[in-house]
């Protein structure tokens, strides 16, 4: 079994011997790998002169839109500075190569020896058993991982920069060390050079092909399928039966056939984020939330947004306050005659909402009688690696792409930002796959629904990442919405506070800092897993965990400062966290009455749920 590394990451190892598999590594037939090596030069020719062609008319872009060069120049600087730091560095790897090189002539003369340095928990990269079985795999593993670790480690330890600055070198460092990783190579990756052979480069071939059609689809830009295309919205995903009961250029509003008798009297809202489309909570029957919601007897309403063009360029954050939130409760009571729901928001719609609340304690709404947060910040000070693409440089680059594109963000560019948080699964995984191995993606709903993207009008994704990532004005009280400042201490609705232990997009640390902020009775939870699973996890799955902490649970004392202090008194509950605000929901709902139905109010139906904003691609 492997063990855990020291605080070095360097211990000993044994690699095995690699003549046991060497019958795997053979030639299957010569001549058809001649043939298909032809096939793949002039495949390869294409995509060359299709590239070429594309860039000749394609539109002008930034030349450095992710603002690397500044950063590195920085780190150039600060180590011309301090040179002795740069010869301890490298010194330190010169050590650990000689211990690998030792350990491997040991292993070379048959004696056992563990292996100087293994992967990271978590890291899959190299599961295939030619990685610690075969000597020469070994021996390419270990000298990948003593670099990629040596190089994050030296650039993390360069003094003289600032912390902005360092989060962006480590990120981009962290970037190119898995770009360089043997397994995205094929004559460094024992699976995809057996195939080769094997096949006698057939995978190749048809991993060409794969390329081109991702080409093709992209119109020239790289466009990675991730998920077979096996499903058809309203068909077999986002199925749970409802009406649209509202449209505006912003938002369908769904409205939800209920499956119970008796139903709460209060209704439920919610407001999903406007980066990705709404049936993330409706996948498959047994994993959705809205179907799981229903059955508990919530009238369920949510916003379906449109995925805007260039028509809607100049739509604002306000915008969607008054056309999307505010729109929408007002239909919701047309449809039931309750003036104030329970309202959720996920991800960037809870920040919206929370801007919102804001806003309505400033003018002296009270249409919201709870709110509900799933993976939504508000104090944007710890929001993870999504803040080193945020600089007064990238914003201007992005505002001139958005112009180029006709007002819009495209999603491929929003998309292309998430996967690089998780490279190594979303984006070299499949490159592997579906490029080197020559395979068809698998159908996978979740991740059909990742690159079903959508785009972003520039006014108002403008200011999300002005007003929230970089400068934090909605947690300082510096945001303004229709002329009023917005102060969140104001706001005293209800608050249940939903995190996720590993999500690298809403940082639970950073969703812990808004139990400071609002004035309410607050429930704050951490559930396990990420941003997606960490949300949507089923009752009857029984998976993951979540924490609690009841000494903070609905009580105006004030929570910790640090997070940690929340942690070291929380209680770990198995399976998922959906009946733990249930019970939260339940006490906000009212009194159960007979069930509603769409259209029973004074809103007619439009049509058959999802509706058809849904269905609107992004290219």
């Amino acid at each position: 079994m492997q063990e855990k590394l020291d605080e070095s990451g360097i211990k000993g190892g044994n690699a095995g011997n690699p003549a046991d598999a060497a019958n795997r590594y053979a030639l299957a037939d010569p001549a058809e790998f001649a043939r298909n090596m032809v096939k793949v030069g002039q495949q390869s020719q294409k995509l060359l002169t299709d590239f070429l062609k594309r860039q000749t008319t394609a539109g002008k872009e930034p030349i450095d839109p992710l603002n690397i060069a500044a950063p590195f120049m920085a780190l150039v600087k600060a180590m011309t500075a301090n040179p002795q730091a740069v010869i301890d560095a490298q010194f330190q790897l010169w050590k650990d190569f000689m211990g690998l090189w030792e350990t491997t002539a040991r292993r070379m003369m048959g004696s056992p020896a563990d292996p100087v340095v293994i992967p990271k928990p978590g890291d899959k990269r190299f599961k295939d058993k030619d990685w610690q079985e075969n000597q020469i795999f070994a021996f390419i593993k270990e000298t990948y991982l003593l670099t990629a670790n040596w190089m994050q480690d030296t650039v993390a330890r360069i003094e003289g920069i600032d912390d902005d600055t360092r989060k962006r070198v480590n990120f981009y460092t962290k970037q190119f060390v898995d770009a360089i990783a043997p397994t995205n190579f094929i004559l460094t990756n024992p699976e995809v050079l057996r195939t080769t052979l094997q096949s006698s480069g057939d995978n190749l071939v048809k991993g060409l092909d794969n390329l081109l059609d991702d080409l093709e689809r992209g119109k020239g830009q790289l466009s990675i399928r991730q998920s077979a295309d096996a499903f058809r919205i309203g068909e077999n995903i986002a199925t749970t039966p409802g009406k649209v009961i509202f449209r505006n250029e912003l938002l369908e509003l769904l409205q939800f056939t209920p499956s119970t008798e008796e139903v709460y009297e209060r209704p439920l809202l919610i407001f999903p984020p406007w980066i990705n489309k709404f049936y993330i909570m409706d996948l498959r029957p047994e994993n959705s939330f809205i179907k799981w919601l229903v059955a508990q007897g919530y009238t369920v309403f949510v916003a379906s947004w449109v995925n805007p063009d260039r028509r809607l360029a100049k739509k604002t954050f306000e915008d969607y306050m008054r056309e999307g939130i505010f729109a929408a409760l007002d239909a919701v009571e047309q449809a039931t005659g309750v003036k104030d729901p329970n309202v959720v928001g996920y991800c960037i719609g809870g920040t919206l909402l929370t801007a919102t609340l804001g806003y309505m304690a400033a003018t002296d709404d009270h249409r919201v009688n709870s709110a509900t947060f799933w993976a939504a910040q508000a104090d944007f000070s710890e929001a993870g690696d999504l803040t080193v693409f945020v600089d007064e440089a990238q914003l201007d680059s992005m505002k001139q792409q958005m112009e180029n594109a006709g007002g819009v963000l495209e999603g491929s560019k929003m998309a292309t930002t998430f996967n690089m948080l998780r490279a190594n699964d979303l984006i070299w995984s499949f490159v592997i796959n579906n490029y080197m191995l020559g395979k068809q993606p698998l159908p996978f709903d979740l991740l059909y629904w990742n690159s079903d993207t959508t785009r972003m009008p520039e006014a108002t994704h403008l200011f999300y990442l002005r007003e929230c990532y970089k400068d934090n004005n909605l947690a300082r009280g510096r945001m303004v919405l229709g002329g009023k400042k917005i102060d969140l201490t104001k706001v005293t609705v209800p608050i249940y506070l939903q995190s996720a232990k590993e999500d690298h997009i809403a940082p639970y640390r950073s969703i812990f800092k808004t139990t400071r902020l609002f004035r309410g009775p607050i429930r704050f939870i951490l559930a396990g897993s990420g941003h997606i699973a960490g949300v949507i996890n089923a009752p009857v799955a029984k998976k993951y965990q979540y924490w609690t902490n009841e000494k903070y649970d609905g009580d105006l004392k004030p929570y910790p400062k640090k997070v940690e202090d929340w942690v070291a008194g929380a209680i770990e509950h198995p399976g998922s966290w959906w009946p733990d605000w249930d019970a939260w929901l339940s006490r906000q709902s009212g009194k159960k009455i007979a069930a509603r139905r769409p259209g029973d109010g004074k809103l007619k139906t439009l049509g058959d749920a999802p509706g058809a904003y849904v269905k609107i691609k992004a290219t």
